[in-house]
């Protein structure tokens, strides 16, 4: 059995807040964090109508012809990539030089990390879901081999604070090249908080493999803050709220494996005038 790793890149530094929220994995009766479902208490956007992640529903999407191909740039380069432990997830820090543009939006966008989100074992581990799947696992025997630099990375970013390096890294081995995405396209917000609103997501159709045994050791070897194992680093579903999922892709050829049990993510963000890749 192969697990599928939902991969979110953001492209906006973000400074998390420390102490004050957690996942729902990191809460005992020892924690004094605040979970998913208290968040808005805190971070009032949280609580806002156009909350991410969602549930995307398939035969609700509309096709909107606007959605072209993406361009990646800098995506074959090979590079060295820094990975640090920020206490509720581990980051990747992407160079310069690493762009993306097309995909219907407007600009080009500079990606300046990613990080990733898991589940434990068999149960979910992806933020958004397709018709209600939302698992870690879809049937398979290989491993991804083009993971084992990120996860031999992991192991050395155990503690929050820990950094490490990646040698001659090059995204496009994990990456699918970008004529061949295909995706969906919707207004929602950053999934920890503050849970700002102003982001324009795009979730790619595709799926990215990882053997269990991958990803028993990703989380097995990084801990959160607390120095808890980092299990469950994803936020539940937020309602829809009468807001309209668009498809890079005409509805006659729309189709969902029954196996898509996760999904690979990318999030493109726009502050002000600062543009972002996640």
């Amino acid at each position: 059995m192969t697990s599928i790793l939902s991969l979110s890149s953001v492209l906006l530094a973000l400074k998390l807040c420390s102490g004050e929220w957690c996942y729902e994995g990191q809460l005992s009766c020892e924690s004094e964090c605040t979970g998913p479902s208290e968040w808005k208490k805190s971070f009032l956007q949280c609580g806002g109508q156009n909350q991410s992640p969602i549930n995307i529903i398939t035969r609700k999407v509309k096709h909107d012809p606007e959605l072209t191909s993406f361009i990646f740039d800098g995506h074959e380069d090979i590079f060295n990539m820094s990975v640090e432990n920020h206490g509720q997830s581990a980051h990747f820090t992407l160079p310069e030089s690493v762009r993306l543009r097309g995909g219907g939006l407007s600009a080009t966008y500079k990606a300046v990390q990613f990080h990733l989100h898991w589940g434990k074992d068999d149960g979910q581990g992806s933020e958004h879901s397709v018709d209600g799947e939302r698992y870690p696992m879809e049937v398979s025997s290989e491993q991804n081999k083009n993971l084992d630099k990120i996860i031999e990375a992991l192991g050395k970013v155990k503690h929050e604070g820990n950094s490490s390096e990646i040698e001659d890294f090059r995204l496009a081995d994990i990456i699918p090249q970008a004529n061949t995405l295909s995706y969906y396209r919707y207004s929602g917000s950053l999934t920890t908080p503050g849970c700002d609103q102003s982001v324009v997501w795009t979730v790619f159709q595709q799926t990215l493999p990882i053997s269990k045994t991958q990803l028993t050791s990703m989380y097995k070897q990084v801990l959160f803050a607390t120095e808890k194992p980092m299990t469950g680093i994803f936020r539940p579903v937020q309602d829809l709220n009468g807001r309209v999922v668009y498809t890079s892709v005409k509805s006659h050829c729309l189709c969902v494996l029954p196996n898509l049990i996760a999904l690979f993510l990318c999030l493109f963000c726009v502050f002000g005038q600062q543009r972002c890749f996640h």
